[in-house]
């Protein structure tokens, strides 16, 4: 198993913030999208990637992927860069790595 490590900002804005702005889900394999914004109104995005899995009754989610998801992953994070590429504020240019 491969554990990709979630930044715990994020995690706290994903916990604080109701909904993503966009989701891609391919198959199992799901990216959430968040719209962050700072006092000068500023906009930035961050990705989440999850699994989606069955225990018993109940679906969970887990950060951590097998082999075979990595292509599904990479996959599902292009598809997220080029939606970011695509809602990006002109004015503000590529994103800083925020």
């Amino acid at each position: 198993m491969i554990t990709i490590a979630t930044d715990f900002a994020i995690t706290e804005r994903c916990m604080t913030q109701l909904r993503p702005v966009h989701e891609i889900r391919l198959g199992t394999i799901r990216a959430a999208i968040w719209e962050n914004r700072n006092s000068s109104k500023d906009v930035w995005f961050a990705v989440t990637v999850s699994r989606l899995y069955r225990d018993g009754d109940r679906w969970k989610n887990t950060s951590s992927f097998g082999r075979d998801d990595l292509p599904i992953v990479a996959k599902i994070m292009d598809m997220a860069y080029a939606w970011i590429y695509d809602h990006q504020t002109p004015s503000l240019g590529p994103t800083t790595g925020r």
